[in-house]
């Protein structure tokens, strides 16, 4: 019965969200509705930017990558959970695993690719002049390649870590994933390791980027209010404030959920803050960034006529 890590499980039972009955059906519908508008809309948004010339820009590559890594993200998730609410939710060692590096590889790409677009959009505000110069394709690129690099060590390091523990106080996970605290609990072996390494892998990657978003931001909010145009300042401080609402939803969720000492945890709360990382943040993603965003709505209407007519 063990597996490769001498694991005394070999499959895992998830509890999902709630245990009450004459909550499972409505919250199915609701769960199964955000997955819905969170593959439209990462898709739509997609779609338009990959048809539209005029959104080949540093600012919408990485928008593109964002929608991307959302829909994956979503895709890693969601599904495995909306199964959870109308049948008991059994789930493979194997398959738990593979859910935990992928959970773990998209949500570090979300983070870098957030400081990408902060960055991008403090060198657009306060070096203007010379944003084409800094923001040029090969940049782009190399930061991209970096927001994968860091994703593919930090979920190598969740992974490995968690395959070299044992599981043997029962196969019941506290929750809708497989995710790292709920997995902790199983372990009969030391966790410290585990701990250790998701306290450093998440402090550099929610810790790190948070500062750097937020300094940015300072610098480009200072920045605008000199800007003289009143037209000009408002599309800035729009677009910055979309920008602010997405990375609060997701650093600070995710800070609440990792930065605590792992003895002092309640699943319960935990499954809550998880919810708005990698449910809420993917849906509400495209339409933060594109709700308010002119580009977008030309970009729309133009990609709509070419379809009528």
């Amino acid at each position: 019965m063990a597996s490769g890590n001498d694991s005394l499980v070999t499959e895992f039972i998830l509890l999902g969200l709630t245990q009450e009955p004459e909550l499972q059906l409505p919250l199915f519908f609701l769960f199964l509705g955000i997955f819905v508008a969170t593959v439209v809309g990462n898709i739509g948004l997609l779609v338009l930017i990959g048809l539209n010339p005029h959104l080949h820009t540093p600012m919408y590559y990485f928008l593109f990558n964002l929608s991307f890594i959302d829909l994956c993200y979503a895709s890693v998730i969601m599904p495995k959970m909306l199964m959870g609410f109308i049948k008991k939710n059994n789930i493979s060692y194997s398959e738990c695993m593979a859910q935990l590096y992928f959970f773990a590889f998209f949500v570090i790409d979300e983070c870098c690719v957030l400081t990408s677009m902060a960055y991008d959009r403090y060198v657009a505000i306060c070096k203007p002049l010379l944003y084409k110069v800094i923001m040029s394709p090969q940049v782009c690129l190399m930061l991209m390649m970096g927001t994968y690099a860091m994703g593919f060590v930090g979920a190598m390091a969740h992974t490995g870590c968690m395959l070299r523990l044992t599981f043997c106080n029962g196969n019941i996970i506290n929750h809708f994933m497989c995710d790292i605290p709920p997995l902790l609990h199983l372990s009969c072996t030391s966790t410290y390791i585990n701990e250790l390494v998701a306290f450093i892998v998440v402090g550099i990657n929610v810790t790190v980027p948070s500062l750097t978003v937020f300094i940015s931001y300072f610098l480009i909010l200072s920045n605008i209010l000199r800007i003289r145009s009143t037209e000009g300042r408002s599309k800035a401080f729009s677009i910055c404030c979309s920008h602010i609402i997405a990375v609060s939803l997701l650093f600070g969720s995710s800070a609440f959920m990792y930065l605590k000492p792992f003895p002092a945890r309640s699943l319960d709360q935990e499954k809550i803050y998880t919810v708005f990382y990698t449910i809420v943040a993917p849906m509400m993603n495209p339409f933060i960034y594109s709700l308010r965003n002119k580009d977008v709505h030309v970009a729309l209407s133009k990609t709509l006529k070419r379809r009528v007519f």
